[in-house]
């Protein structure tokens, strides 16, 4: 590619007098998001709800266009955007009144751990991402699910977790690669044993023996380490 070729991909068609009213058209567009937003309560991305996000994106994609073509009045997607924002005030304003909006708009908090186990029920089994709380859970600084009282995935993503004090913690689900591992072969008299899948604890269980709370098989040692 020579640099006539990369020239003309860069350059070809650009007016050099409508730069700068691209420049004043973004910075407009700009300040204008961030007013709409203020005007929209919200301070903070972990914050917006998946309803918020998607005003949001609605209102990146109004904003793309009249930052760069001549022939998009400012106009028009100030009127966009007002129009955005008082739909979002009516939903908010519904979702206060009505649980039922609330609960379309934003979901339901999801409790993660119950009482040093996953809370594994019929109705979250086939969407239970194991791995993905075992991170959080990580990040928190919890070792095992033997820490936990309770763990709740709010709507807004984050993790809110109630801990055990020291004298209470159990034996709990190992959450670190070094002790999270399926055992093989279990020893006699070496206990207790946590289900893989779901944290149940059982002082001693046969290889073959299904976990009583989520019907699965792998097994691994239990711990019950305390957190400093």
């Amino acid at each position: 590619m020579d640099g006539n070729t990369l020239y003309t991909m860069i350059f070809d068609g650009v007016e050099p007098s409508f730069l700068l009213e691209i420049i004043l058209r973004s910075l407009f567009m700009f300040v204008l998001i961030l007013v709409m937003l203020r005007i929209s309560g919200r301070r903070g991305v972990r914050q917006l709800t998946l309803f918020e996000v998607a005003i949001i994106l609605g209102l990146g994609s109004a904003a793309g266009d009249p930052m760069f073509q001549d022939d998009f009045p400012l106009a028009n997607a100030v009127m966009v955007f007002i129009t955005v924002i008082l739909f979002y005030k009516l939903i908010t304003w519904l979702a206060a009144r009505f649980d039922f909006v609330n609960h379309l708009l934003e979901g339901e908090i999801f409790v993660i751990v119950r009482d040093g186990e996953f809370a594994v029920t019929s109705e979250n089994k086939t969407t239970f991402t194991k791995m993905e709380f075992f991170s959080e859970l990580r990040n928190a600084s919890i070792e095992h699910l033997g820490q936990v009282r309770m763990a709740v995935l709010e709507i807004d993503g984050s993790l809110s977790v109630l801990r055990y004090a020291d004298e209470e913690v159990k034996y709990g689900l190992p959450l670190f690669p070094d002790h999270y591992k399926e055992i093989e072969v279990i020893v006699e008299g070496k206990g207790p044993v946590a289900c893989m899948f779901c944290g149940n604890i059982e002082k001693e269980i046969p290889l073959d023996k299904d976990c009583c709370k989520c019907h699965k098989k792998k097994w691994t040692y239990a711990i019950n380490s305390l957190y400093h």
